[in-house]
């Protein structure tokens, strides 16, 4: 699935992309990495860094005010794209480079120059900066140097600014915990990964590819595009950390766009994610993803605007998904419940029920795989170096926990492996792996056969089956309304009557998290998997979400946002029935 990424002042917009079945072929990438039994070599960077942070930390330890702790990153990016549109090609290439990053704090651990007084949030001296990539100590060590001082500098001024605010403001309860968790120190030299990648038939792929779709007149624009990165982490602290780790990501991303006589925008995306060469999807795949987006887009410009309605509703594992990541993966982020600008919607109900008691929710980072699909938020260690968990967030229905970073909460001191970022931006508690389990499931046929039931017993002329949904946005911060909107992208009427299902547009569900979260009443059997892309204060994260097909007693949906532009005057050269000026 395409993806889309935004972030919003008190909002917040991610779109998750769907991973279809995978077949194995012999894909035209290569990746170099050691046999599991080898022994990694440690990277001289590693060394060049070790040294500067001691010499760094011996006199900035000694300031007024004291920096009490640091870090620095080097990440190393490989990563090549090709793309092409309507038939052709849009760009191909590869590109390396590496970003450092640098973290000082000053003050303590219990107060530091991060903390928040009032709403204020307090500004850093940048985001990193790019650094050479020959491995040079010298010429490292001299980058290094710089933005250490830079960063020092900012701290310093930021911490004596917070402690001046905090003589004249209160602190919320929530913000007594500590700035900075202690944690314990690791040390990993895992194996350096790179790829080796002919991109000449991937050219033609993206090329036919976006041709093929030139045969419905429905579609607009085409795009499809390939890439590959490969991305190795080195990290020092002051604590001892020290780590040395990577990982490889393949990615095909297919999307079209159509409109509907009234002006509204149509798009249908599918993504193909996966992290062996060998798991590539194979043109018979591909052929089959793209029948079914022209299939739905071809459909959807013709169907009718469906109504604003409340009703019961079913959700396939792929929509719940997508559903649980906007309505409680948000919320149950750590750093929410400690901000009082924040709406903080479960701060306060650890230990209370806040699912219907068959449903649990854990973040699974350590985990690779769910079935068959790759997962794509995996990973060994956070951006702040802390190892990857297993974290149960609800347990039948209880809330028990936060995806935490190292920002700790009163109750839950240290960090639970979830401090995310983009590159260059600053960490906080993101999701991974959010997987909903539930101990009453039904096949799905049953499921629909309870919608219908539903239905019934509510006396309405129908219900929904969500079939497909692009993301959403979910308003946390304090002085808003606490509710969420979730875009779907392919909408049926179900009836009660036995009429065929209705194909409707225009679609978007709204709500409160924990009105709709207690309206669900039975799942499927069969767990599904998106795969995504996640947009919040930290920049976009690669996250996965898996869910069974939910069916709930009771959604509001309302009409879409949609375009005031008409479809084009003309149809596509190729479907003109009068062509005119040459071959089309």
């Amino acid at each position: 699935m395409k993806i889309s990424v935004r972030y919003h002042l008190g909002s917040l917009l991610c779109a998750l992309g769907l991973v279809a079945s995978l077949t194995p072929i012999t894909a035209p990438v290569t990746q170099a990495a050691p046999p599991p039994d080898a022994q990694a070599k440690k990277s001289p960077l590693l060394a060049a860094l070790q040294a500067e942070l001691e010499r760094s930390m011996k006199t900035l330890r000694a300031q007024d005010p004291p920096a009490y702790y640091l870090g620095y990153t080097i990440t190393d990016t490989q990563r090549a794209d090709v793309s092409g549109s309507n038939g052709a090609l849009l760009n191909s290439g590869e590109a390396r480079n590496r970003w450092l990053e640098v973290s000082v704090r000053t003050g303590s651990y219990e107060t530091d120059d991060t903390h928040k007084v009032g709403e204020r949030t307090q500004t850093t001296a940048g985001p990193g900066k790019p650094v050479p990539l020959d491995d040079d100590p010298g010429v490292l060590r001299r980058a290094v140097w710089l933005e250490t001082d830079g960063q020092y500098r900012a701290a310093a001024e930021a911490l004596i600014k917070i402690k001046t605010g905090k003589e004249v403001k209160v602190d919320s309860v929530e913000n007594r915990a500590p700035d900075f968790s202690h944690e314990q120190p690791h040390t990993y030299i895992g194996p350096q990964v790179s790829f080796a990648l002919d991109r000449k038939p991937w050219e033609e792929r993206v090329r036919a590819y976006t041709h093929a779709f030139r045969e419905s007149a429905a579609i607009i624009n085409s795009i499809v595009t390939f890439t590959a990165q490969a991305q190795n982490v080195f990290q020092v602290t002051s604590e001892g950390t020290q780590l040395q780790f990577g990982q490889i990501r393949y990615r095909l991303e297919l999307f079209i766009q159509g409109k509907a006589p009234d002006g509204m925008d149509i798009d249908r995306y599918y993504n193909f994610d996966w992290v062996n060469p060998a798991d590539a999807p194979d043109d018979k795949a591909v052929s089959a993803a793209q029948g079914t987006m022209r299939k739905e887009l071809e459909g959807l410009v013709a169907a009718p605007i469906n109504e604003p309605s409340v009703g019961p509703a079913l959700l396939t594992g792929r929509a719940a998904a997508v559903f649980f990541h906007e309505v409680f993966g948000h919320r149950a982020e750590g750093h929410r419940q400690k901000d009082a600008a924040e709406g903080q919607t479960f701060a306060k109900k650890v230990d209370e029920s806040i699912l219907p008691s068959f449903l649990s929710i854990v973040d699974d980072t350590t985990k690779k795989k769910l079935g068959s699909d790759d997962l794509l938020g995996y990973y060994q260690f956070d951006d702040e170096g802390v190892p990857a968990q297993r974290v149960t967030l609800v347990d039948h229905g209880v809330l028990k926990n936060f995806e935490m970073s190292r920002s700790p909460l009163v109750g839950f001191p240290i960090s639970n492996g979830h401090g995310r970022r983009q590159l260059g931006a600053t960490p906080v508690s993101r999701q991974g792996n959010l997987i909903v389990e539930s101990s009453k499931t039904v096949t799905n046929a049953q499921l629909r056969t309870k919608l219908i039931e539903l239905i019934k017993e509510q006396g309405k002329p129908f219900g929904l089956l969500i079939d497909d949904i692009a993301g959403g946005f979910t308003f946390t911060g304090r002085g808003q309304p606490q509710a969420f909107q979730v875009l779907p992208l392919v909408v049926y009427k179900v009836f009660a009557d036995g009429r065929p299902d209705e194909l409707v547009r225009g679609v978007d569900i709204v709500g409160t998290p924990l009105a709709a979260l207690t309206k669900i009443v039975a799942t499927g059997d069969t767990t599904e998997v998106f795969n995504g892309y996640c947009g919040a204060e930290s920049g976009s994260v690669p996250v996965s979400a898996a869910s069974p097909a939910i069916l709930t007693s009771e959604l509001e949906v309302q009409k879409k946002e949609t375009s005031t532009d008409r479809p084009p005057i003309l149809p596509p050269p190729a479907h003109d029935p009068v062509k005119t000026g040459g071959p089309q």
